[in-house]
Parts: C-alpha cells; structure tokens; sequence
C-alpha cells in the first residue's frame, strides 16, 4: 500500500481516486512531511477548517500524493491559539498556502529557525487584520472599515537596478495579478507576483450549497478548466455517498476532458506564435479552437462544456451519430496541427524566442513541486491519466509527452504532444464506448462524511475535497487548483531573460488567476 512506512492508522477512503485518510498530531507533522518529501512524495493541497461549532477546534489539512495514490491527513489545532509547524520547510509549495490560511482563518504558523513569510496574500485591505472570513462566526456582510494594504515587496538593490511594476490591471482582457520586475537594463534580477485579486469567497459559498448544487459552483472556479473541476467534483461526491457512476458516463467524461485538453492547448499555441512574432500561428490555431468549440456547443450543449459533468454521471448522452462527428473532426485536425507544428518547428525567428527561453530545471520543477505540462517539459513525467490513472484511463495507455530542457520550447513541445494524444484518446474513446446509462441518482451521504476527487487537468493535477452537512448539504469544500504550484516557477524561469520575453515565457505557462484565488 502506498505510504505504508510512514506508520500512520490510515483508512482508506472510497471513490475513485486511490486515497487514504489518517488523522495526526501536529508534532507528527515534520516528521510525516519530511518523510513524504524523502520518498519523492508531494504537497498537492493545504487548507484549514473552522470546526468550533462542533466543539472541534480548527483543523488542518494536507494531501500528500504520489505515484501510487494521496493521502489526506487532518490536524486538530487548539480552538483558541490554533498553530501549527511550517511545511515549507518540507514543500516550498506550502508558502503561499500558508499565507492562505491565515488571511481566511487566523491559524498561524509556529515560529521556526526557516524563513517564514508573514505578509498577506489574499487579504488586499478588502477586510481588516483581526477579520477571518472562514470562520464559522464571521459576518457575510462586511461592516467594518478596511485594512491597510502596504504589500512589502522585497527590494533588490545594487548599482543600475530598478523596478518596473506591471498590473494588477493588464492592457488585454484577463485576470488581474500584479508582476513587479527588479531590472538591470532589459535583464531580469528577480519578479515577485502578488495574486490574489479576484478572491471570490468560493469556500464560503460552497457551504450554504446543497451537493447537487455545488456541482455547478464547481465548473465555474476557473473556466478553461470547468470539464477538470466539475469531474473531480462529481468524483468526490460519489465518493462519499459510496456510488460509482455508469461507465457510459465514464468514457464520456474522459471524452469532455480530452476536448477541453485540445481546446486550450490550441488556443495557447497560437498566442505563444503571436507572442513570438509569428501571428500566422494565433490566426490558424484560433480558427482550430473555434471549430472544436463549435462542436462542442453542438453535440454537448456549450462551447467549453460547463455543466457536462454532473454528480452520478452526465448531464445528457452522446448519440452514435454526434460520437462518429468527434471522431471525423480528430482525423481533420491531426494533419492541420501536424503541418502546423512542422512550421513552428522551422521558423528559425519563433525558436530564437522560444530555445533556451524560461528555463524552468527539472531541480526547480522538483523543489517547487511543479506539476502538470510544465513539470512534464522539465522532465518530471507524471500525469494522474497513467499513474494512478484512474477509469477509463486504466484501459487507454496514456502516453505521457515530455521534454528535458525546461524551456518555453519544451513547453510548446509537450503541448503538441498532448494534443496528438488527445485525438487519439478520443478516437479510442469512440471506438470503445458502448451503450448503457449516462447518470444515475445519488443517496443522501450521511453527515461529516468525506469524499476526494483528483483529475488530470489540462494545466495539472485538480483535487476536490468535500465534507457532507446534514440532509445532502455540503459543510466544508475545498478546490486546489494546479496553479498554486506553478505561479512560483514563471518566478524563477523568468530569471536572466530579458523582459520583453517575459509574455512568451508567461504563456507557455498560461496559469489561472482565478483558481488560484478562490
């Protein structure tokens, strides 16, 4: 079993996702982590709860994954100084995280000999500093005035240097996050990125929800991910009701989460021609994107496919007829991404941008706990649809691309790659699904029960962690978004380029500002 030398009681959880859940002592805590870290193991989620109503103090809780499955541990803190060691000493992940947590809770983290960042991320002056908006007795009405929001970026100094800030207000139409560039001339020192913008209380709202409707809050976290989100959802609600959904209703998902793959990674390379020099590439990769849009729209009900997915399955069938329509449009697009990517790959302009551009090393992909394509491109091959690989993954023979140099041509190299793999993953898909049920109702779970949904989304891996409440309602949700992970590696792939390279290197990461700030 996996974990098994770290010598906790662990139960395993139901579902789909192969996952344990033990409950430890906050002195535990480096020793379960350091131990996770040692055997290659990672953070992939931390979060905090408010369980005083239930006379239970708060809590803490981690997943920790790896090849074999995740493990949820939770951790009783004290009601009235609730603290607890700090993880990044173990997963540099768990920074900002952290900071997360207290800005919505109030825990803190122990003093320890680690540097320890205190500033605040998601509290921009919105609420005051003696203010917790996850604590069971905050007020959703926010009556009290402001904080103060005197964000202490870390200087850089030295003959020559210099700040450019940039955002959080950007010229297109996107997400706001603020970039402040330490400069010497056009070289890049260092960047510091303050997110946290568009905080939208997603933890709260979830908790006045019942389960069937949280399914719809869910697709909507960061919508270029709703297929990602909305199936991990769906997974940890089967979870802990003890159900499994029809297989119908498998391969269809697998299907949704293929095309939102496509869709995205198409759109992305088109802007990273554009971002290059070459708007050749955005005009013919947004033409591919707006035929796979259409079809969504047409055989499933929406363009990027929101509200597809619902608990128990879903949310309407797939004809043969609309099935053999995904499978001719896979056999249309092969030949026109093939072409495609032949003249990226002979544009001696477009690979001056992108070779040796945003080097993100397989080292700092490691020590960050990178995930998703970027991970891939750096050499980390993991991807949740092999391993664990989860239904109807287990039956496809996911092929995992990869690349080595950790540049913004290693990240357009996997993106191909997974684009050629998802068409192929459809075609099997059609080939394979057969008839049957697409949804069946779901029992009521009874109250504090758990349930874990963990997908492979198209930017990396997305958990959703659920407590049932009383009568199908949901008492506590939590969302992880693969964005928390990698945000800190555009960071240090953006060191010693020159800053008009800092868009291209951007987007070949193309992270959400939105999951990342619930």
């Amino acid at each position: 079993m996996a974990f098994e030398g770290l010598q906790l009681p662990m139960l395993p959880l139901h579902g789909a996702s192969p996952a344990w859940h033990a409950r430890v002592e906050t002195a535990q805590l480096p020793q379960v982590c350091r131990a996770v870290r040692d055997q290659g193991g990672r953070l992939t989620a931390l979060w905090g709860a408010d369980n005083r109503d239930q006379a239970g103090g708060f809590s803490l809780h981690l997943i920790l994954a790896n090849g074999d499955g995740a493990l949820w541990l939770t951790c009783r803190l004290d009601a009235r100084n609730p603290a607890y060691p700090d993880l990044s000493q173990w997963f540099s992940s768990a920074d900002r995280q952290q900071r997360a947590i207290h800005d919505l809770l109030g825990i803190q983290v122990e003093h320890s000999t680690a540097f320890v960042d205190r500033r605040p991320w998601l509290s921009h002056g919105a609420w005051s500093g003696s203010e917790f908006p996850l604590r069971r007795d905050a007020s959703l009405e926010n009556t009290s005035p402001p904080g103060t929001d005197n964000y202490a970026f870390v200087p850089v100094e030295g003959e020559g240097v210099h700040e450019i800030p940039v955002g959080p207000v950007h010229a297109g139409i996107i997400e706001p996050g603020h970039f402040r560039f330490s400069v010497v001339g056009e070289k890049v020192l260092r960047l510091e990125e303050r997110l946290g913008y568009t905080h939208k209380g997603i933890a709260k709202r979830f908790s006045a929800l019942t389960l069937k409707e949280g399914a719809r809050l869910a697709g909507r976290i960061s919508g270029d991910s709703t297929v990602a989100y909305a199936w991990a959802y769906a997974m940890a609600v089967e979870a802990m009701t003890g159900t499994t959904p029809p297989p119908r209703a498998l391969w269809l998902r697998a299907l949704y989460l293929e095309r939102e793959r496509i869709a995205n990674h198409l759109g992305d390379l088109g802007a990273l021609g554009n971002d290059g020099g070459l708007a050749f590439g955005l005009a013919q990769f947004m033409r591919l994107k707006e035929d796979v849009l259409r079809l969504n729209a047409r055989v499933a009900g929406h363009r990027y496919l929101m509200d597809a997915i619902v608990p128990g399955g879903v949310m309407r069938d797939i004809d043969r007829a609309a099935l053999d329509q995904l499978a001719a449009q896979c056999d249309a697009l092969e030949p026109e991404v093939r072409t495609l990517r032949e003249i990226y790959d002979d544009h001696a302009g477009l690979q001056d941008r992108f070779m040796t551009c945003g080097i993100l090393t397989a080292a700092t992909a490691r020590r960050l706990g990178v995930v998703g394509f970027a991970a891939r491109a750096s050499g980390e091959a993991m991807d949740a649809r092999r391993s664990p690989g989860l239904a109807p993954y287990d039956l496809l023979d996911v092929r995992v691309s990869t690349a080595r140099s950790g540049d913004v041509a290693g990240r357009v190299a996997v993106r191909f790659g997974e684009v050629f793999e998802s068409l192929r993953l459809i075609r099997a898909i059609v080939e394979r699904i057969a008839p049957g049920r697409e949804c069946m109702e779901l029992p009521v779970p009874p109250a504090g029960a758990p349930g874990l949904g963990w997908i492979e989304g198209w930017r990396g891996e997305i958990f959703v962690a659920l407590e049932a409440g009383e009568n199908g309602r949901i008492r506590q949700a939590h969302a992880h978004d693969p964005s928390w992970q990698n945000w800190p590696a555009l960071e240090h792939a953006v060191i010693g380029n020159i800053v008009p390279d800092f868009p291209v290197i951007n987007k070949s990461f193309n992270l959400s500002y939105s999951g990342q700030d619930l």
